[in-house]
């Protein structure tokens, strides 16, 4: 069995609880960083918005992959689908495949919306995943027929807007962290896709609801 490795908490001034447990507010629920600081200020830990910043950013990704780890093997019908989000006043297209279960297979925040950005979803699942799947359901986007032909032409394709549910409401976690964090996401300059994807790839996860 394969041991995963645990976050080093060396050199930080609180304990790895509440370190976790602010970690864990963040990505769980539809918070901003000042309103994690004002949780734990009631209960008398005394930090700034900065530091659940930096705590998520170095431990986020850590907790999620620890646990995706355990995760069972992906399903074999794979549900795609992909909606815009605005950062820093600039359109970007978060691409997102999940299994029959919901399980969240991957995520992507593209500029485009076409085969090409189609493909790059599809490949990098092929890649993550080891094996193609039995079935592939999709609104009805001209871009993932044309990807499906190219990159995997022997799975059958089911085009269908009301059988893709599980990929539609996979994204509901995302609105609401869209709508809590809207000022900084459209507003702030230094906001970049690549800080919003791993914002993302935490909060997709079943990483983020406690164990």
């Amino acid at each position: 069995m394969t041991t995963l490795a645990c976050p080093s908490y060396a050199g930080y001034r609180f304990r790895a609880e509440i370190i976790s447990h602010a970690v864990w507010l963040y990505f769980r629920f539809p918070l901003s960083l000042r309103m994690v600081d004002e949780l734990l200020a009631a209960r008398g830990i005394i930090i700034s918005y900065e530091t659940v910043r930096q705590w998520g950013r170095k431990f986020g990704q850590v907790f999620a992959n620890q646990i995706r780890r355990r995760l069972p093997a992906a399903g074999d019908r794979w549900h795609l689908d992909e909606v815009v989000l605005t950062i820093a006043g600039v359109k970007h297209w978060l691409w997102r495949a999940v299994d029959q279960t919901g399980m969240v297979l991957d995520i992507l925040v593209q500029s485009r919306r076409d085969t090409q950005a189609a493909k790059r979803l599809l490949r990098t699942l092929l890649k993550r995943q080891c094996r193609a799947p039995r079935v592939m359901v999709t609104e009805k986007l001209a871009s993932y027929g044309a990807a499906k032909r190219e990159v995997m032409p022997s799975v059958e394709h089911r085009k269908h807007k009301g059988l893709n549910n599980r990929a539609e409401n996979s994204h509901q976690p995302t609105r609401q962290r869209e709508r809590q964090m809207k000022p900084a996401w459209c507003m702030d300059r230094h906001w970049s896709s690549g800080r919003l994807l791993n914002d993302l790839s935490c909060l997709a996860s079943p990483s983020v609801r406690r164990r």
